[in-house]
């Protein structure tokens, strides 16, 4: 089978994220599908972008998974250096289709966050008999008008609209990673038979290499255990969307307990919320490490004892949620307090921790009280519970075995 997927921010191994893309295309490409992934040279999301050395575009194997890379212009923020990449690479899957094809395709997949690639995207699967699938990673253009506060009647905003609608009504099928979409996008013109959920996943090796030894940060949690603290951690980025300031305060809860609440990431709120638990008085509850490299995460993560994940309370989020964080939480088989408004809420379903209201300072310290008074039997069976969740339904084995189901299915344009 040949299949082409267009991911504009699409990542690898060797380029840093976003991942999903490769993980799928490898794990196709194992079992002998001929896979092409179609990308911007230049992506604000990889640690590494591909050098083209001047060329409009540049083929390579990574590993048995073909990237096409299309020249794109450097960035910095939302502005017009961004729009003008969109536009490169939209422009760029145009002009080089017959190149970014490679000889006939079975399926293309369109998963751009922003909607205008299916412009493209059609075209080359009606020229090549191609299913055509839409990958739906955020809702757009609803995201910028909802996070955004951009006007509905905004230019921007009615040409995303317009090619949002197109995506629905002229794909085969819709393969979205939010599991409450589909309402919204019958909606917008979509068939209901044609909605499919894959969400977000893992990679199990990431979780069978040795630990280093010792392993990141050992002195300083070891020395916290041995004093005997309850270690509860927040791994990944600082931003306002992830609900920090509540987790922070909820140390003010937590004076005179043997219980440390630790974040560790990079993000444009971490000086700010430092400053805050420093005002506060809660520098010995409330403590601050810098960031690890992805590899040292499942290290990282096996020596706290319980994990935190929230979010703004946000109306987009009544679609739910895929955060890759928690999945990362539930791997490493350690409990979880889970405080984001959403219909989905793998916690609950896997009996692995405790949900609580968003944004609720005390909600999270009573959560981290319970936990860290619960038997350690208990919190074992709580975090084994999650582990074994996340690999029935959450390895990209798993996902991408889903997914190629999708391209065995009949025809369903409109």
């Amino acid at each position: 089978m040949n299949i082409l997927y267009i991911n504009h921010y699409a990542g690898s191994n060797v380029h840093g994220m976003e991942f999903r893309p490769y993980f799928m295309a490898e794990r196709w490409a194992e079992k002998g599908h001929n896979v092409t992934v179609a990308a911007s040279s230049f992506s604000h999301l990889r640690t590494k972008n591909p050098d083209l050395g001047g060329q409009k575009y540049m083929a390579e194997m990574l590993g048995k998974v073909r990237y096409f890379w299309i020249a794109g212009n450097e960035y910095h923020g939302n502005g017009m250096g961004r729009i003008k990449n969109m536009l490169s690479f939209l422009h760029g899957l145009y002009k080089f289709k017959d190149k970014i094809s490679d000889g006939g395709l079975d399926a293309v997949i369109a998963s751009s966050t922003y909607p205008l690639d299916i412009y493209p995207a059609r075209k080359i699967a009606l020229k090549t008999g191609a299913m055509l699938i839409y990958e739906v990673h955020d809702l757009w253009p609803l995201s910028p008008i909802e996070l955004g506060g951009m006007s509905p009647r905004h230019p921007y905003i009615m040409l995303m609209q317009r090619a949002e609608n197109y995506c629905y009504k002229n794909s085969d099928y819709v393969v979205s990673l939010l599991p409450n979409a589909k309402g919204h996008m019958v909606e917008h013109g979509l068939k209901p038979e044609k909605f499919i959920y894959i969400p977000n996943g893992i990679i199990k090796a990431d979780w069978e290499k040795p630990f280093a030894d010792p392993p990141v940060y050992c002195d300083k949690l070891k020395k916290y255990h041995d004093g005997g603290f309850f270690l509860i951690g927040y791994t990944g980025a600082h931003g306002i969307a992830n609900a920090l300031d509540s987790f922070v305060k909820a140390g003010e809860y937590l004076r005179g307990k043997k219980i440390k609440l630790i974040l560790v990431g990079p993000g444009p709120e971490r000086e700010r919320l430092i400053q805050s638990a420093h005002s506060m008085g809660l520098d010995g509850i409330v403590e601050f490490l810098p960031p690890v490299k992805r590899g040292q995460v499942p290290e990282l993560l096996s020596q706290m004892d319980a994990l935190y994940v929230g979010l703004q309370r946000q109306p987009l989020f009544r679609f739910g949620v895929s955060p890759n964080k928690l999945m990362d939480y539930m791997m490493a088989g350690k409990p979880v307090i889970f405080a984001i408004d959403a219909p989905n809420d793998m916690v609950a379903d896997a009996g692995c921790g405790i949900s609580i209201p968003p944004e609720d300072a005390r909600a999270i310290a009573d959560a981290a009280v319970r936990l860290a008074e619960t038997p350690k039997g208990e919190l074992a069976a709580m975090g084994a519970r999650g582990k074994e969740y996340i690999l029935k339904n959450n390895e990209y084995d798993v996902l991408s075995q889903k997914f190629l189901g999708v391209f065995s299915l009949p025809v369903k344009r409109n």
